[in-house]
């Protein structure tokens, strides 16, 4: 017989369906391991951006400080998100919606560097405003009525608060929405965020970084801190008691 009269016959083996289970299996298994160290390094980077750009502010402020005689602005009535109005222009700090890194603008290249990739939704729940704003608004300022207005000669840089990645803009209440409790033992800061508090929906936005526990009121995370001389630190999450309120006041001790 002829090649041309033979039939060949040819038998494609497929995956069986227990096959593709398997392999499906697995690869459930390896994206469940990988997910959560995925979502570590993403959560890294934020922190790391968010203390870079902490930094960068810092460096403003030392401009700023250097051309007036080392004292602080005038804040004013400034307690919001936006550095310009609706027709694009720059806000003045007499306007209870603009931010308080205004004062600032001319020593910036750009106002990103008040971004933190880690807030982006909160002040919308907060404040009436465009949640987009908060991504060049992220750092509250240290606005304790005791150190308004002060020079730097008479503060301890080292040991003065100037701003951290806190959800508001401006703190200002001592324990209601600062990191210390008063300086005493046992009680409880940020009590405007917990339970029971008016803004008690929002505490895991304050203590955002490195989350490691699922509770209302407990994460286990961290926040950052940027200090007169320039440092940029890590505070774990705590009730206060390591928290000094000089370091909001100002007082040398």
């Amino acid at each position: 017989m002829s090649d041309e009269g033979r039939t060949v016959k040819r038998t494609v083996k497929g995956f069986t369906l227990i096959e593709l289970l398997v392999v499906i299996a697995i690869i459930a298994v390896l994206l469940a391991i990988i997910m959560p160290a995925m979502r570590r390094v993403k959560e890294s980077a934020k922190q790391t951006i968010c203390k870079s750009n902490l930094k960068n502010v810092g460096l403003a402020v030392f401009m700023y400080l250097d051309d007036n005689d080392r004292k602080f602005p005038n804040y004013r009535s400034a307690n919001g998100f936006l550095w310009y109005d609706a027709r694009g222009n720059l806000l003045t700090l007499s306007d209870g919606s603009a931010y308080w890194g205004i004062i600032y603008k001319p020593y910036l290249k750009e106002t990103r560097i008040f971004n933190c990739p880690s807030l982006r939704r909160v002040p919308s729940l907060i404040y009436n405003v465009d949640p987009d704003a908060v991504q060049e608004a992220a750092f509250a300022l240290n606005f304790h009525s005791d150190a308004r207005n002060k020079s730097t000669n008479d503060l301890r840089p080292s040991e003065f608060i100037f701003c951290h990645d806190h959800m508001e803009p401006r703190v200002e209440n001592n324990e209601r929405d600062m990191f210390h409790n008063n300086d005493t033992p046992g009680a409880m800061n940020l009590t405007h965020y917990r339970q029971g508090g008016s803004r008690s929906a929002q505490y895991r936005d304050i203590w955002r970084h490195s989350i490691r526990i699922n509770e209302p009121f407990k994460t286990g995370g961290r926040a950052n801190i940027l200090w007169l001389d320039g440092r940029v630190t890590t505070l774990e999450e705590t009730t206060g008691d390591d928290v000094r309120m000089r370091w909001y006041t100002g007082a040398k001790k």
